[in-house]
């Protein structure tokens, strides 16, 4: 009868140090794997700065050409304008 105790006794000490290990295994991969994620998550939340620090580079660079070209279009409307009362002028004096 002691020799069933004694193994019942080591059986049930074994099933606690193997499952206390399975667990801290266990535990110890799952830290690794949210440390990961974690980095991958990290990786991308930078990678989606960068994209937004290139768009609004970009976009102020297409706002700056859109302010020459508006420049642009006002001498030219100007530029028409005179044409145009020289035009009318030639047109008034010459009787065309």
């Amino acid at each position: 009868m002691e020799w069933t105790v004694l193994i019942s006794v080591a059986a049930a000490i074994s099933g606690l140090i193997l499952g206390w290990s399975g667990r801290t295994r266990s535990f110890r991969q799952d830290i690794i794997q949210e440390a990961g994620a974690d980095a991958l998550q990290r990786a991308d939340v930078d990678y989606i700065k960068r994209g937004v620090d290139d768009i609004r580079l970009e976009q102020r660079a297409q706002a700056q050409r859109v302010d020459v070209l508006s420049e642009r279009v006002t001498r030219v409307e100007e530029s028409a304008k005179q044409a145009h009362k020289r035009i009318d002028r030639k047109e008034d004096i010459g009787g065309v």
